[in-house]
């Protein structure tokens, strides 16, 4: 009988142990924070890549880069 009860309150610690629950939260929130920076990341290297096209383009026009 005391390995019944030992193990009954076992099982209700992990029950009211809630660090799982906030580890996965926070895994979840580490989620959407990288997803929004490598979208931002991704947005902005298009917009500079784009911009340093244009400035070669310049310089091509005026016969300074060959």
């Amino acid at each position: 009988m005391p390995g019944t009860l030992c193990a009954m309150r076992m099982l209700a610690d992990i029950i009211r142990n809630e660090e799982g629950a906030t580890a996965v939260e926070y895994a979840v929130m580490l989620t959407l924070v990288l997803l929004a920076i490598v979208g931002a990341i991704g947005t902005l290297g298009a917009e500079t890549g784009g911009m340093w096209g244009g400035i070669e383009g310049d310089l091509e026009e005026v016969g300074f880069v060959k």
